[in-house]
Formats: structure tokens, sequence, C-alpha cells
């Protein structure tokens, strides 16, 4: 069997295997942790040899980060599309933290990866991975800025903020609780922080 995934990453173009290494260190990385998963699990878990994986990541660093990169795009469109519907702000805010609850109830949920990722690589200040991570969180509270400014709100930044406070703190509390609820206090304090911004940005001067 392995042979013949072997013979099959032969006939790849480079860029074909370059994304299945990344495709197989996200499914191990994600499962089991960055620090537990080593390259050799990584090469046989694509069907590609140790050394065709470090032809193409020059160490296990750098293939962090290329898993890290690859999930910053579909994980912020996600976010994008559920914080996008119907409703004003205030509901969809509301509808957003839902759907966190409705995610953190899956048997595959395991939290945020790019948490994740900080959290195990927090000895390691000049890690490649940890300022995609960066990018990552400050992308999403850019998000939520976004829709601020869009609906009328008022201190459009702060809020941005303390939405994410929110949204990253839930994330952790339920991994620490294992308590899915906490996603829905989340909604309703993040609601009300909404609510003011938004009463606060139509109140005449």
């Amino acid at each position: 069997m392995y042979t013949d995934r072997y013979n099959d990453s032969m006939q790849r173009a480079p860029r074909q295997t370059r994304e299945v290494i990344v495709e197989a260190a996200d499914r191990l990385f994600y499962a089991e942790g960055i620090r537990k998963v080593g390259v050799d699990a990584i090469a046989a878990e694509a069907g590609v040899t140790k050394r065709t994986l470090y032809y193409h990541f020059k160490s296990k660093d750098e293939l962090v980060a290329a898993y890290l990169e690859s999930r910053h795009a579909p994980t912020l469109a996600m976010l994008r599309r559920t914080l996008t519907g119907d409703g004003d702000l205030q509901q969809r805010v509301r509808g957003f933290f839902l759907a966190l609850h409705q995610r953190v109830q899956s048997q595959e949920w395991k939290g945020c990866l790019f948490l994740r990722t900080v959290a195990e690589l927090r000895s390691e200040p000049g890690h490649p991975a940890l300022e995609i991570a960066a990018g990552h969180k400050e992308a999403v509270e850019d998000l939520f800025r976004e829709h601020l400014e869009a609906s009328g709100a008022s201190q459009a930044p702060l809020h941005a903020q303390q939405l994410l406070l929110l949204y990253d703190g839930t994330i952790i509390e339920v991994l620490v609780r294992s308590e899915p609820d906490y996603a829905l206090a989340a909604g309703d304090a993040a609601a009300r922080i909404v609510g003011a911004a938004l009463a606060a940005g139509t109140a005449p001067e």
C-alpha cells in the first residue's frame, strides 16, 4: 500500500506534492499537536519519502508555517460568511457565536489551530508560524471592525478588540471547561456590546 502511494507521489507535479504534504501535516498537527507529530509521520501520511518532504520544506518549522498559512484564508472566509447574512449587526454577531456553539460540539473540533500553535511555540519567539498566527488574529479583528464601521457603530476599533477577546476567550474556556454553552454566553455579551455601540453611533451629538 505504501509503495502504491509512493509511486503516485512520484508522478505528481512539484506543487501537487507540496500541497499533499501540507494537507497531511494539517490532519496530523490539528489532531495530535505540532510537538507530538514528527516529519516521519507526516511523510508517511502524505505517501512520500522524508527526502521528498525536505525537498519541499527545509525544516519542520517551515512546514508548520506553511500549515498555518494554508488555513488562514479558508478560516477567515468561513468567519466572514458566518458574520454576513440577514438582520442587523447585533443579530449577526449573536449568530456568529451561535455558529461557534455548534462547531465546538463536533467531535472533530479541537480548538483554534492558531491559538494552539502559539501555545505550543510560545518558547520560540522567532518561529515563523507565530507571525502568521498574529496576522490571522489581526485579520479577524479587522473583520469585526469593518462590520462595525459599516453599521455606523461608535468606537469600532475598540469594540472590534472586545469581540475578538470574546471569541478567543470562548474557545479557550470551552476547551478548559468542556462546556459549549460558554459560546452562548459570549454571544449575549457580544450582542450587548454591538447594541450599545450602534446606539452610541446614532445618538445625536
